[in-house]
């Protein structure tokens, strides 16, 4: 699997662990459907929003050292779980098709962090205004 198949499955599937809204009452009687044409049925899905802040703040609040994933791919890599070393994170880059020098790994991380907010987003992942520039 790719490094951003894993940072997106860490975000994703943990939203199943993050705490949900109060639950909606189930209705009483079942309504009625109407039947369901082939074309609507074969037609895809859009994704379900995801509030991926939350999920992310919520894996934060659980740990000891607090990490600024908001701002830094390093600690969202080691937030999620995932190695976030520079030869992780130029594989990363590899994938994502940067082009820049990986030797400024600076420069290289706030690309590695614009994108894959970006890649969130594109998958169904809500974010903070502020985190989607």
């Amino acid at each position: 699997m790719s490094i951003l198949g894993k940072i997106l499955g860490g975000i994703f599937n943990r939203k199943k662990d993050a705490p949900a809204a109060a639950p909606t009452p189930a209705p009483t009687a079942a309504p009625v459907q109407p039947p369901v044409t082939a074309a609507v049925a074969t037609a895809p899905q859009p994704p379900q929003p995801v509030d991926v802040a939350g999920i992310l703040d919520f894996m934060n609040e659980q740990r000891d050292q607090k990490l600024n994933w908001r701002t830094s791919i390093v600690d969202l890599m080691k937030l999620i779980g995932l190695e976030s070393s520079l030869a992780e994170r130029k594989e990363l880059a590899d994938e994502l098709g940067y082009t820049g020098d990986k030797s400024d790994s600076a420069a290289m991380n706030i690309w590695l962090h614009k994108q894959v907010i970006q890649k969130i987003i594109d998958n169904g992942g809500q974010l903070p205004r502020d985190l989607m520039s």
